[in-house]
Order: structure tokens, then sequence, then C-alpha cells
């Protein structure tokens, strides 16, 4: 699953360590989910689409295989 998260979050100037504070995870959770090597769960979805002021929908792409 791709991401636009550090469009958003770059946009926005926020830092990573900022957004991981804001959403109660750490640095390496987000630069973990901008490079597409985890993939958050629902919850933290949810709290990135808040802090980022966007959706679920625009955060995340979904491609089928």
């Amino acid at each position: 699953m791709q991401n636009n998260i550090r469009v958003s979050r770059k946009s926005m100037k926020i830092s990573q360590e900022e957004l991981a504070s804001r959403c109660g995870v750490t640095r390496q959770t987000i630069n973990a989910i901008e490079n597409d090597k985890y993939d958050p769960t629902l919850a933290l979805a949810f709290k990135l689409s808040q802090h980022l002021h966007t959706t679920v929908d625009q955060l995340f792409i979904f491609e089928k295989t």
C-alpha cells in the first residue's frame, strides 16, 4: 500500500518527530510508513489523517495485486 504521508507532512512543514509525537508513535514508525515498510493500524491511519488535515482515502493508495 502506498501513501502520501511524506508529501502531506512536508506541505504542512511538520517533521517526522513532530507527527510521531502527535500520533503517539516513534519517529521510526513514521519513517517506516513513509517508506512503505510498514502498514499502520486503522487507528493510526485515522490519527495520521486527523493531524495532516486530510482523509484516510487521500493518504493511502491501495493497489490490487
